[in-house]
């Protein structure tokens, strides 16, 4: 089933990992999609190919999340290359881990400005291109809940701002028919927290499934809040964590 048809969507780090199994699910579900990326070139505009290959559309543009203009913009070009936009993913993180007396200020400030102020500034810039039935999905983490090992304290921090967010936004955006959501991967197997370490593995323990959640698991979740039936699902924290909060 088509559950996205005529729909578009635009979705913040979208060249690799989690945001690029977003992409590929919202594509497969008849969205057109915008994605951002920042460095990842090749592997941006080969899974537009691959899109494009399949019957879709997609369009993929050179945006830093941490740059509040540079972000503004792609969004912009996005609607105005298709019209609207109807699913808002901010997807675009940093992983900044340390001891708090070793964490530097510029990694601090890195953190707030892609953690938290970029989806500030792409849901308020999404929001003058969308009208009633949007969708806005943040991907957040479950350690704002459980933080189990040293050096993550700015990261948590970070994740745990947007649980506030949704729910205040949840009730400003009600009225407007526009929900807003967070999902909260645990451990997923991506080049920023491979499986195949000693510290992948050490996660396992603390989970009642012990294994890594592949990217394909984190997009079906997004993929049902972006579509209908999830018109009544707002201001909600979702894990998808194999256990790792339980």
């Amino acid at each position: 089933m088509q559950n996205l048809q005529n729909k578009v969507a635009f979705v913040t780090g979208g060249s690799r990992g989690i945001g690029a199994a977003i992409v590929r699910r919202l594509a497969l579900e008849g969205a057109t999609v915008a994605l951002t990326y920042q460095s990842s070139a090749d592997a941006a505009q080969a899974l537009v190919s691959e899109i494009e290959a399949g019957g879709g559309r997609a369009l993929a543009i050179r945006s830093d999340a941490g740059d509040p203009a540079a972000l503004q913009e792609a969004i912009d070009q996005a609607a105005d290359r298709f019209g609207r936009i109807n699913i808002l993913v901010n997807n675009a993180g940093v992983l900044h881990l340390g001891p708090v007396d070793e964490f530097a200020l510029e990694n601090f400030d890195n953190t707030i400005a892609v953690n938290v102020r970029a989806v500030f500034v792409g849901l308020k810039a999404a929001l003058r291109h969308m009208g009633e039935g949007g969708r806005i999905v943040n991907i957040g983490s479950v350690n704002a809940f459980r933080v189990p090992f040293a050096g993550a304290a700015v990261y948590a921090m970070s994740k745990s701002a947007l649980s506030g967010l949704v729910k205040g936004l949840a009730r400003d955006l009600g009225p407007r028919g526009i929900t807003i959501n967070n999902v909260l991967p645990g451990p997923v197997d991506t080049d920023m927290n491979p499986e195949n370490t000693d510290f992948g593995a050490s996660l396992h323990g603390l989970m009642a499934l012990p294994r890594h959640g592949r990217p394909e698991e984190i997009a079906s979740m997004v993929a049902y809040l972006a579509g209908p039936e999830s018109a009544f699902v707002t201001g909600a924290d979702l894990a998808v964590d194999g256990g790792f909060g339980a």
